[in-house]
């Protein structure tokens, strides 16, 4: 898989530009800084099934019932940093969905470690066995 099967395409992609939350003073009011990013999944055909799945997953409640990932970046004043944040975020997202889980395969313990097992057992009820109400010498 190369890195640019993992690039969105610029169609799949929409940026807005929001008002922010939280402090900034009459800034905050009037300068639409933060970022909101829309990755439109059905635009990016490229994007392998498996890692596609895997996305969905990931993306939780950022993904919408269109197949469309939304990640809103505030952290910073500009909208520069907050658009770079955002990309950021999603290339992460993407590069997390491309790591194939590794497959976990039943094993058996083995007869040496059985044995160490039924050794302990029993020797732990041996010492509870020697343990006992300590009798009254009259």
């Amino acid at each position: 898989m190369s890195a640019a099967t993992l690039q969105p395409p610029d169609a799949a992609l929409d940026i807005k530009f929001i008002r922010a939350s939280g402090p900034g003073g009459q800034n905050v009011n009037k300068v639409a800084s933060a970022v909101q990013l829309r990755c439109d999944l059905k635009e990016w055909p490229q994007l392998p099934y498996r890692v596609r799945v895997r996305l969905r997953t990931l993306a939780g409640r950022r993904l919408t019932d269109e197949d469309v990932i939304v990640i809103s970046a505030q952290r910073f004043r500009t909208q520069e940093n907050n658009r770079r944040d955002a990309m950021e975020r999603l290339e992460e997202l993407v590069a997390q969905a491309s790591i194939e889980p590794k497959i976990r395969r039943a094993t058996k313990p083995t007869r040496a470690s059985k044995e160490r097992r039924l050794q302990g057992k029993q020797q732990r009820g041996q010492v509870k066995q020697t343990r006992g109400r300590v009798g009254r010498d009259d």
